[in-house]
């Protein structure tokens, strides 16, 4: 169950590095302004919000990315420690989202889903 746990912690990082392209790199882009419901003139106006909160979501995977090596390498107090702080704020992040925009709810679903079955699959297998 650890090396599954570990698998979903490293496709929640993956989908978080491809949320902060989305949001550090490619705001002002047609699809990506279509993908967040946004004009061209609020994507502009929005885009050092949206490069800021990019970089939160890059460094989430960082570092639960840190935490799977570690995990691998020997260190599983590190890697469990990091592996939960990182998939575990990528799920407060999503409560967040939906608890401040009900109409953000499937954004929230995306983002939170593998983080939350992460969880899950670090408890049983702590079991």
């Amino acid at each position: 169950m650890l090396i599954a746990a570990l698998v979903i912690a490293a496709l929640a990082a993956v989908l978080h590095v491809y949320i902060f392209a989305m949001e550090s790199l490619w705001w002002t882009t047609p699809r990506v302004r279509a993908t967040f419901g946004l004009s061209e003139a609020d994507a502009q106006t929005t885009r050092s919000l949206a490069l800021n909160q990019g970089f939160y979501n890059l460094f989430l995977a960082i570092v639960t990315a840190a935490g799977i090596v570690a995990w691998l390498v020997g260190s599983p107090a590190v890697g469990a420690a990091l592996v939960i702080a990182g998939v575990g704020s990528m799920l407060a992040a999503a409560i967040v989202l939906i608890a401040s925009d009900r109409t953000k709810a499937s954004a929230a679903v995306k983002q939170g889903a593998l983080p939350l079955l992460a969880l899950i699959a670090l408890a049983i297998a702590a079991l």
